[in-house]
């Protein structure tokens, strides 16, 4: 048994996957006096970023699937922080945009998120960074 954990141990997804918890962790606790997780800001970010947006457009921005992002909305559609905008010409589209308590979330958060970014940066270094996003953007071609 223990031959098949030496051989996983280099598991793309596993590693990746591991990274993506830690990181998120981290990300978490610095956002947690906004009252947002990380996930949330993302979500939150991609729609302010995006204005009246669609379900397909934000799910490609954020690389989620439209049933992961519809879950990830739910908490956010709740709280008051999105809602559906007009529909355009295809009503089957769901229009997102952000409400005024979404924007005043985001702008709380941001500067939190910066932080985080900041000791993320240090610790890891900008040009190290620089190379794995590379290669994390690489990855997410592969993977279409």
């Amino acid at each position: 048994m223990s031959d098949i954990l030496d051989e996983t141990g280099g598991c793309v997804c596993l590693n990746l996957r591991g990274a993506a918890r830690a990181v998120t962790q981290f990300y978490d606790g610095i956002l947690k006096p906004s009252g947002l997780k990380v996930t949330q800001f993302s979500v939150l970010a991609a729609v302010a970023t995006e204005g009246l947006a669609s379900m397909t457009t934000i799910s490609k921005t954020l690389v989620m699937d439209r049933t992961t992002l519809t879950r990830n909305l739910k908490p956010l559609f709740d709280r008051g922080l999105v809602k559906e905008g007009k529909n355009g010409a295809d009503r089957r589209q769901r229009q997102i945009s952000l409400t005024r308590e979404g924007q005043a979330a985001l702008s709380k958060a941001l500067p939190l998120w910066e932080e985080a970014q900041k000791q993320f940066l240090s610790g890891i270094g900008y040009a190290r960074w620089q190379g794995m996003l590379r290669l994390l953007n690489e990855t997410i071609k592969l993977s279409n």
